[in-house]
């Protein structure tokens, strides 16, 4: 079988909209580029913070570390409210476009910054491009896709964002010990190739289109995609920073809003706490380098899997039920970490790590997608993950405390794996829609 053939299925979207196998695959793909770009960029922090720990020039404390890795969270923060937001007002394409091209290009600026706070300026900008990234391409694949296969079209997408994690770990294994860090970063501008291909075939949104009033720009589209018009359009209104909050907050959303703000919340923190910190805890448990670039290897390789397989398990068993278990075995995976093993039996409760924080996480930002209402998708998308972004920041952070305070590798596993239970909690106590 084949990823195609997974995606496919000529089957009615919400309103009536039939989609065809070859728009739902182009559609995952395009968006797939984009979100691999992220989950590199997550990963060759991790990847270089040995590197950089022992810059003789840098002379970065753990502290200076973690906030380094806490500067693209805040330009992403800022930029998810901005992006989802102008998104709805603008049109998708244009925001994913532009945001992926400043992302890109301040990457190959990292790699030449001769200073920690040339490193952080141009980072802090690289994750305003970021941050409009992923509820975009959130709301894409949402829209482009059967509603049967909603969940299993978004973990195929977003194992993207695994596959770069673990691109970074491989990339940094074999040139970090000879070349240093900067052209570990600089391939991560490597996707700035394929812009022709994002320009050419990413289709804009025909909720958007119909949404800002151009229906004879969603008709031409949608003929051109040979996909009927929804029976009923989208809301035709001017979406702005109120519509957005009081949807959002409304009294029938507001509940299932903080479940989801707090689990994905939590969720980021641990995937950028442990993808950061993942390596230097293992050398610091007495592992080589070589050996704790391979944790987080396993770690992105197991949750690229696990995004696909819980998505197939979600559209199967119930998004809901299927994430909160899967934040629990996740839970129990990073705790188990705590109990030095051999190196075979970590790396497994490293992979159980992997498919219980980012896979978790990921279709839980689908879910949250398909929860809202079409008019705020993106928007409200954009929000709750500027939200979690905060979660994102302190992760680095509070890796970077717990390793400062000079304690065992153990409690950065006790402390990851609290959050991971909160995640699973907040997640079951979602109201179903």
């Amino acid at each position: 079988m084949t990823i195609d053939s997974v995606i496919a299925g000529s089957e009615p979207l919400s309103g009536g909209v039939e989609i065809s196998a070859r728009t739902s695959f182009l559609v995952v793909a395009l968006c797939w580029i984009g979100i691999y770009t992220e989950g590199y960029d997550v990963g060759v922090l991790g990847a270089i913070l040995p590197a950089l720990a022992t810059d003789v020039s840098w002379k970065l404390t753990p502290i200076d570390l973690g906030a380094l890795g806490s500067y693209t969270l805040l330009g992403m923060l800022v930029g998810g409210i901005l992006s989802g937001t102008l998104s709805d007002l603008h049109g998708r394409k244009p925001l994913f476009i532009g945001c992926f091209t400043l992302f890109t290009v301040c990457t190959i600026i990292t790699a030449f910054t001769p200073t920690p706070a040339w490193f952080g300026a141009s980072r802090f900008v690289a994750g305003l491009g970021l941050g409009g990234i992923i509820p975009v391409a959130a709301a894409l694949t949402i829209e482009y896709s059967p509603a049967r296969k909603k969940s299993l079209n978004y973990g195929i997408m977003y194992s993207g964002y695994s596959v770069g994690i673990l691109t970074a770990a491989l990339v940094g294994k074999a040139l970090l010990a000879d070349h240093g860090w900067r052209p570990v970063v600089l391939i991560g501008a490597a996707p700035l190739v394929l812009m022709p291909l994002l320009l050419w075939w990413l289709p804009e949104s025909l909720e958007s289109l119909a949404a800002r009033g151009r229906a004879d720009a969603a008709r031409t589209l949608a003929a051109r995609l040979e996909i009927p018009m929804p029976a009923a359009a989208p809301r035709a209104e001017k979406v702005g920073w109120r519509t957005v909050l009081d949807e959002i907050f409304s009294p029938r959303n507001a509940f299932a809003t903080i479940c989801f703000w707090t689990a994905l919340f939590m969720g980021l923190l641990l995937v950028y706490g442990i993808a950061q910190w993942l390596p230097q805890i293992m050398r610091k448990s007495g592992y080589n380098l070589g050996d704790s670039l391979l944790f987080l290897a396993v770690f992105s390789f197991t949750s690229a899997i696990g995004g696909i397989v819980l998505g197939q398990w979600a559209d199967r068993f119930g998004v809901k039920r299927t994430v909160a278990l899967a934040y629990a075995l996740g839970a129990i995976g990073i705790a188990a970490l705590a109990f030095k093993g051999s190196i075979w039996l970590n790396y497994t409760f490293v992979a159980i790590a992997g498919f219980g924080t980012v896979s978790a996480s990921l279709i839980l930002t689908g879910y949250l997608a398909d929860y809202l209402a079409p008019f705020v998708r993106s928007a409200g998308t954009g929000w709750a993950l500027s939200f979690a972004r905060i979660g994102a920041l302190i992760g680095p952070l509070l890796g970077g405390y717990i390793a400062s305070l000079n304690v065992g590798a153990q409690w950065n596993f006790y402390a990851f794996a609290v959050v991971a239970a909160v995640a699973a909690v907040a997640t079951a106590l979602i109201p179903t829609k």
